[in-house]
């Protein structure tokens, strides 16, 4: 029999890539989503395959799954700013209803399971790089912290789960990731500048752009991942590229990478945007033998064939607008 896993956010940037790497290691997947923000076409490929099955379902209701499940990656969460001002309290309940139904689900099952946290819970740090150590400078009640504050919660219930109900569990900390199948108008960094190249706008950047990002390809993170849920190590690990660079920086790339003659224009930064990011990856590399392979220059051309091939009207969508909006309010 093989081994059966639950990805929930499967139809999401990074599940529906956990659903393609479990598939090729042999496993039956399960993929949950109530396609909120993720999207079927990330997934359709997969239909094909007599291992994988889909359940369109809110993972902060009840959750059944009939049969066996030797592991869960509870993944199903909005993240992007555009996300936070259209839906924060899905955003709250992803991150607690949601987690305590997984979390209960892997008690009945008797299943491994791991929660994907992120950066976000180290807030606007004062410790660089953020070592997990670190607890985070997380303003509660500002725009962000809807996410943040999910995140932070996420952590504390599965480790409640791991010390009072001896639940196996594993804690993902994911600094900023790249790669196909992004949204393209989702208000995030990359996409956004991809974006504004291909619809011949001048690039954003907020504040003096002298905030920095570390920015990890996809095919790097999902391979931290799957070994951090075989491996035996139950609390809070960095998974992310320790390649830092400037937000201006960034956009110049970009430009150079687009070929477009565009101009970096400023605007003002939003509440609460962090001013650095960059993961410290020691317990990565000690107890996973893992650090990141794909440079940012090979990561990005991949990256921009991907978005050069979506249809045209994907660059139109209404998001980019909302995040104007998001600017403006915030």
């Amino acid at each position: 029999m093989n081994k059966r896993v639950l990805i929930t956010g499967a139809a999401g940037f990074l599940g529906s890539h956990l659903c393609d790497r479990f598939i090729k290691e042999g496993y039956d997947v399960v993929g949950m989503d109530n396609l909120i923000t993720g999207d079927l076409r990330n997934i359709e490929h997969l239909f094909k395959y007599k291992e994988f099955e889909f359940y369109h379902h809110d993972v902060s209701k009840f959750i059944h799954v009939p049969g066996h499940l030797d592991y869960i990656l509870h993944f199903a969460s909005p993240a992007s700013p555009i996300d936070y001002l259209k839906i924060p309290i899905q955003t709250l309940k992803v991150g607690s209803l949601g987690v305590h139904n997984c979390l209960g689900l892997a008690l009945v099952k008797r299943a491994r399971i791991l929660i994907a946290s992120t950066s976000e819970i180290y807030g606007d740090p004062t410790v660089h790089p953020q070592t997990e150590e670190y607890w985070g400078n997380v303003n509660p009640i500002g725009p962000r912290g809807v996410y943040d504050e999910a995140k932070r919660f996420q952590e504390a219930m599965t480790m409640a789960y791991h010390t009072y109900h001896g639940l196996e569990t594993r804690i993902v900390r994911i600094f900023n990731t790249y790669g196909p199948r992004m949204r393209l108008n989702d208000g995030r960094v990359l996409p956004a500048f991809i974006g504004q190249a291909l619809r011949g706008e001048d690039l954003t950047v907020f504040g003096d752009g002298s905030q920095t990002r570390s920015f990890c390809y996809v095919d790097d993170l999902i391979e931290g991942i799957y070994r951090l849920l075989l491996s035996d190590y139950p609390y809070p690990v960095n998974i992310g590229n320790p390649d830092e660079i400037t937000i201006l920086e960034f956009a110049q790339e970009i430009i150079k990478l687009t070929g477009t003659n565009q101009k970096i224009v400023f605007k003002p930064l939003p509440k609460d945007d962090p001013m650095q990011r960059r993961p410290d990856i020691t317990k990565a590399k000690q107890i996973l033998g893992w650090e990141p392979k794909v440079g940012r220059a090979e990561g990005l051309k991949i990256t921009y064939e991907y978005f050069k091939s979506l249809p045209k009207e994907e660059l139109y969508k209404q998001e980019h607008r909302d995040f104007k909006e998001y600017i403006r309010k915030y």
